[in-house]
């Protein structure tokens, strides 16, 4: 006998069986979409979020990534909206995304599920012509879905009137509100009349950023049905050493790649733009096809890359961190973070893109000696230690050392060994600077104007002369000028007067 799916309230410790989505309490409407889509029993966060948004509560949500989560805000909000209409430039529900494609994504949902119904859905995006957006807000938008950045643009241009939002939705929480997001939606808040309900869903909640998050919740109902920035089971986990310069790792992952018999398709991530560029160029002169995602590229070039990812026409996708988030492409066989994350809540979203609704993935991690303090930080997070491909970057440490550079001394000439039989003695040494002190104290007997001793070389290198002078100023064995030095006014030469 098959236990039927259960989802753990952490307030009251008990579990409640799921059944199906008829038992959410969700409209007719909204059912006759859900199983046209193919979907009967609701997923734990789905079960546990619903109920409450129904109730007009709010909601906290955290789930691991790919659990559902966009529909646990999506099936609410269109059984609340099957009753009114939205007005010119008011709308009626406002969901706020930290990227374009997850705007984009949570706009197909709702036209996947409301299919029955006669909603007007605008995405306000940037990338995105403003003439077309306002003629979407002049007929009345019962669901608006938008950045921050480019809601506000509306705002200012006095395209918008928020004082009709029933309903506040905030995706990916955490990312909206520790990237920079904070005084936006700040000033969105305060747009919005305070009655409203207001949603909250993630996949990581850190302490700092729940904090946050209660200055925008009344009396949250918290659903949390896994334990916080916790990965997926389904997913193998491995960690590769490699060196640090930029050629080796880039060797290392196409090793990895290479290696995988099971590979259908990759996002490999890195943690700059400019590393996500020139990676790209090295899979493209080694053979692989790929594509690269970053938030320097304008939208319709994202928009093409991401749907030719979907459809299977680029197997390796190069991105940043704009790709880590929320995105649905259920059918990624595997991540390769080719920089280890500086923020440990990066790498559950970044591996949440594999092993999605039960599927099994893969994700390697490229490791150098310097990324040890990231990744400590992430294994404690996730409370697990990751295993090793080849054994760990320990077996690393002496190459690295062999190619430090020689220890340079202040003068930026390399350090002579201490060792060497051909070296003549300190002492030996003496007689020489001593004969060069004498020519060193002598003063100038050149009386040219300042300006006209300047050497040749100072126009060629200022930088490198600017360095001797600060060298000079450290030394008490050259010749110092008293008073006005060797170019005396002519008025100071005249006697005085008895």
């Amino acid at each position: 006998m098959v236990k039927a799916p259960s989802y753990l309230s952490r307030k009251h410790g008990t579990r409640f069986p799921l059944t199906s989505f008829s038992d959410l309490g969700l409209s007719p409407k909204v059912l006759s979409a859900v199983t046209e889509a193919g979907y009967s029993v609701p997923t734990p966060i789905q079960a546990g979020a619903i109920p409450h948004a129904l109730e007009r509560r709010d909601v906290c949500g955290i789930a691991q990534t790919g659990t559902g989560k966009t529909a646990s805000f999506v099936l609410p909000m269109l059984t609340l909206l099957e009753r009114g209409r939205a007005r010119a430039r008011m709308p009626r529900t406002l969901i706020l995304e930290p990227t374009r494609e997850l705007a984009a994504q949570v706009a197909e949902n709702f036209d996947k599920y409301g299919k029955n119904h006669k909603l007007n859905v605008a995405l306000l995006i940037g990338g995105v012509s403003f003439e077309e957006q306002n003629r979407k807000l002049e007929r009345g938008a019962d669901v608006l879905i938008c950045t921050p950045g480019r809601l506000l643009d509306h705002t200012e241009r006095g395209k918008l009137l928020m004082t009709g939002v029933e309903i506040l939705v905030i995706d990916e929480a955490d990312r909206m509100l520790d990237m920079g997001f904070i005084p936006d939606i700040e000033r969105i808040a305060k747009l919005i009349p305070f009655t409203r309900q207001t949603l909250f869903f993630s996949a990581t909640m850190p302490p700092e950023i729940q904090k946050l998050a209660d200055r925008f919740l009344q009396n949250p109902a918290r659903i949390e049905v896994a334990p916080p920035s916790s990965t997926a089971a389904t997913v193998v986990q491995k960690l590769v050493a490699t060196k640090g310069k930029d050629y080796e790792k880039r060797a290392a992952l196409r090793a990895v790649i290479d290696a995988q018999t099971d590979l259908k398709n990759a996002i490999v991530f890195c943690n700059r733009k400019k590393s996500v560029a020139d990676l790209l160029q090295s899979l493209q002169r080694h053979d692989y096809a790929c594509g690269a995602l970053h938030g320097d590229m304008d939208q319709h070039s994202r928009t093409t890359i991401l749907q030719n990812f979907r459809d299977g026409k680029l197997p390796i996708l190069v991105a940043s961190d704009v790709a880590a988030r929320g995105l649905d492409i259920p059918d990624v066989s595997h991540v390769f973070n080719y920089d280890v994350p500086i923020h440990a809540e990066d790498y559950v979203h970044r591996i949440g893109r594999t092993g999605r609704a039960g599927r099994k993935g893969a994700s390697f991690t490229l490791v150098t000696p310097k990324d040890a303090k990231f990744l400590d930080a992430i294994e404690k997070l996730i409370d697990r230690k990751i295993e090793w491909l080849d054994g760990d970057v320990s077996s690393l440490g002496a190459d690295d050392e062999a190619e430090k550079p020689a220890a340079r001394t202040r003068k930026g000439k390399a350090r002579k060994p201490e060792a060497r039989q051909d070296s003549k003695p300190v002492q030996e040494e003496k007689p020489a600077a001593a004969a060069r002190e004498p020519e060193m104290k002598k003063p100038a007997q050149d009386t040219r104007p300042m300006q006209d001793k300047k050497p040749a070389s100072q126009d060629k290198k200022p930088a490198n002369d600017d360095r001797r002078r600060s060298r000079r100023r450290d030394r008490d064995d050259d010749h110092t000028p008293v008073g006005f030095g060797d170019d005396i006014p002519a008025f100071m030469l005249i006697g005085a007067k008895a």
